[in-house]
């Protein structure tokens, strides 16, 4: 497969894939129909529940990245009604093409559910929390419902890809590093800080290197969106430090990241989808194990 038919097959034009180039992030409205959502969207909301249900916890006896949102990752894994979803061959069609590649391959898939009253996500860029050793990669938020101001939207810094910037930002302060907030930083304070609201049926798609953060939920109603991260065909292990999939896959830092918890995601070269790794990770974030 080419770039070209990357692009044909994602439905995106060149003007979008320069946009995202440029911003570092990107806006396709009405990239998924009603029908495929409320499906998708019935099959993570069984994931999501399934993974919490031993969690009874009221919002103040979480930690503070659990207040933040509910993390499910790796539902492709363990849920056969996910696995289309995040193989999608029209959404990792579009990844290839942001990426401007010819081959692409899953890093994760997570659900992240803020709850009513959840707090703001802090502002953070994805590629410090993965240990590969470039940012070839692309995320995409996909709500489950409209998502405006207050109700848990997405902002992004744009141009911050191309900031330089690749500072760790310890969402939730989980690792008890210090805190710091990336957008005072003297390299993106004159960037603009871009809320985008995000009508179903939209899919929003951001660079590994994108500064983001989301809005607390203040609304009564739990914000239900479905996450992937892709990434260019031929990224290595970075570092060593514990990271659950690479170790799983016995990948060693220098190896590539190929093992079957990391399978190419486009093109599928049957119809048939990736195989999911026999061993599952935890329930969510950092909390709860999966049964054997």
């Amino acid at each position: 497969m080419s770039y070209q038919q990357a692009l044909q097959e994602s439905g995106l034009t060149q003007a979008q894939v320069d946009q995202y180039a440029a911003d570092g992030f990107l806006r396709v409205e009405n990239f998924f129909t009603a029908d495929e959502l409320a499906a998708y969207g019935k099959a993570v909301d069984a994931g999501v529940a399934y993974r919490t249900s031993d969690d009874h916890r009221a919002m103040g006896e979480k930690n503070l990245y659990e207040q933040t949102f509910v993390q499910c990752m790796r539902l492709w894994e363990d849920r056969d009604d996910v696995r289309p979803f995040v193989f999608h061959q029209k959404l990792c069609a579009a990844a290839a093409a942001l990426l401007q590649t010819d081959r692409v391959r899953l890093w994760h898939d997570q659900a992240l559910y803020k709850e009513p009253g959840g707090r703001q996500t802090d502002a953070h860029l994805d590629y410090p929390f993965w240990p590969i050793n470039k940012p070839e990669a692309v995320s995409v938020w996909i709500p489950f419902q409209d998502v405006a101001a207050d109700g848990g939207r997405m902002s992004y810094v744009q141009g911050s890809h191309i900031s330089g910037i690749t500072d760790f930002a310890d969402i939730g302060h989980l690792h008890g590093g210090d805190k710091f907030n990336l957008l005072d930083d003297e390299r993106v304070a004159a960037m603009p800080l871009i809320g985008v609201d995000a009508p179903l049926g939209s899919a929003i798609f951001h660079h590994a290197c994108t500064i983001h953060c989301a809005d607390a939920n203040n609304t009564d109603a739990t914000r239900r969106v479905f996450t992937m991260a892709y990434m260019a065909d031929g990224l290595k292990r970075s570092r060593d430090e514990a990271y659950f999939a690479l170790d799983r896959d016995e990948h060693k830092t220098g190896e590539l990241v190929n093992g079957p918890g990391h399978p190419v995601a486009w093109p599928l070269e049957t119809d048939a989808l990736p195989l999911p790794p026999v061993e599952r990770g935890p329930k969510t974030g950092f909390s709860f194990d999966m049964p054997d």
